[in-house]
């Protein structure tokens, strides 16, 4: 590594390069082309960055193009390798759906060394030759067990179509699907296979919680998340329409929310970030649009307030917490029905999945000691497995005798000053008086 990228490192509070990174160094600098695969949070940013800025040259046009699933993580790829560029005087940009397509042009007019961006903006600039493609020596997919899935998968290939034959193809992901063994065929190279996930233990600790809700009480559960001390989640939805509706509750409830979702406009889909990583709002409402290579620093926890439907969805959302050594906590909220379901997800997986509850404004793994008095309304319990096996198997239904008592989970009712409030009392202290003279007239007449 050059010095002055050995100084960037060292000044981030890197003192050794991690698995990732220093497996693909070498064969991405000497030009190779490379399949990474290694955990979330695991440095496969710098491990792809590093390399490639080391075989740019200065003021020779477009030579490295970054392909990235969403704008969110375009700019912060954007941000991060910008860093580092400027140490040795090459110039970043990102073109990115939903920005400003004129300012975009302006930038690319710099002549750029580094251009990253969405699949859907780098094809319409190649395609309407905003964009020059003849310079350039390496393509990186990152995420590109999503980008190599669905309509996503021919853009990426019309791409690298117009880039010259003998570039160098970098592909990153934390999770495999079939098509990664497949990348020679369909892209008419070799790739090297570099897979560090069983030796990677740069994750720090993650519990993975579960915790029954019904659906008609989750927004009220996650409000009172929100209280917990030094709280601060990211709460994962399968549909839009849910996220907006919990929006809606919470905001009701004056519980301070950010939002975001692909329907968003760029501006407002930063805002929402920028406000969250501040720590202006404690709660992060998403779609999977955030569930990719978002990284935000020293995250407590994530909460899937719909489960998942698969298990590398799963795997990509709680990535977002545990990162480079920090704890984290995931919550994952369903019914017994939900629960034993997710169990069943990922009985394959290395996740260790024990019940979690709300309990004094905390979460905890285990219930107070047994009591006959009534049990806090605060508490939100689900019942636990019989024996540590059943932690990777599927959640047997409780018996009434171990059933945990349900309790209702709800935000505190928004307080309204009732109209004509003191009239009410002052006619009600005129009745008293004319019955008490009605009283002493009675006994007068006897």
């Amino acid at each position: 590594m050059i010095p002055q990228f050995k100084n960037r490192f060292e000044k981030l509070g890197f003192s050794v390069l991690s698995p990732i990174q220093e497996a693909v160094y070498e064969p991405l600098k000497n030009g190779d082309s490379v399949l990474g695969l290694a955990p979330t949070g695991s440095g496969k940013t710098l491990g792809f960055v590093v390399p490639i800025l080391e075989r740019l040259e200065p003021e020779q046009g477009i030579q490295a193009i970054i392909i990235a699933p969403s704008q969110e993580l375009a700019m912060q790829l954007t941000g991060v390798t910008r860093s580092f560029a400027t140490l040795v005087n090459l110039k970043v940009t990102s073109v990115t759906g939903g920005a400003n397509v004129k300012r975009q042009l302006e930038q690319l007019k710099k002549h750029p060394e580094v251009v990253i961006g969405t699949p859907g903006r780098l094809l319409n600039l190649i395609e309407d030759r905003k964009l020059k493609t003849h310079n350039v020596q390496t393509v990186i997919v990152d995420e590109a067990d999503d980008l190599l899935d669905g309509e996503t998968f021919d853009t990426v290939r019309t791409i690298l179509q117009n880039v010259p034959a003998e570039v160098q193809l970098g592909f990153f992901s934390a999770t495999e699907t079939p098509i990664l063994s497949d990348l020679q065929k369909w892209f008419g190279m070799p790739v090297r296979r570099i897979d560090v996930r069983a030796k990677d233990h740069t994750q720090g600790e993650v519990r993975h919680g579960l915790m029954e809700v019904s659906n008609a009480k989750k927004a009220s559960l996650l409000g009172r998340l929100s209280s917990v001390k030094q709280f601060k989640g990211l709460v994962f939805f399968n549909h839009v329409g849910a996220l907006q509706q919990t929006k809606s509750t919470l905001t009701h409830h004056h519980v301070p929310v950010a939002v975001l979702t692909a329907d968003q406009r760029q501006t407002e889909r930063q805002k929402a970030l920028t406000d969250f990583r501040l720590g202006r709002v404690k709660l992060l409402l998403s779609t999977d649009v955030a569930a990719r290579g978002l990284d935000i620093a020293k995250l407590p926890a994530v909460v899937n307030f719909d489960l998942p439907e698969t298990a590398n969805i799963y795997t990509h959302r709680v990535g977002r917490t545990g990162r480079m050594g920090e704890p984290g906590q995931v919550i994952n909220f369903g019914d017994d029905h939900d629960l034993r379901d997710l169990k069943r997800l990922l009985k394959d997986t290395d996740y260790q999945l024990v019940p979690v509850y709300y309990q004094d404004h905390q979460i905890t793994t285990s219930l107070k000691a047994e009591t006959t008095q009534p049990v806090d309304a605060d508490q939100v319990a689900i019942p636990e497995a019989k024996t540590a096996g059943q932690a990777r198997g599927s959640i047997d239904a409780p018996t009434e005798a171990t059933r945990q008592p349900r309790v209702k989970a709800s935000l505190p009712a928004p307080t309204r000053k009732k109209k004509g409030h003191h009239k009410h009392l002052k006619r009600k202290g005129m009745r008293h008086k004319h019955i008490k003279e009605a009283e002493q007239n009675d006994h007068m007449s006897d």
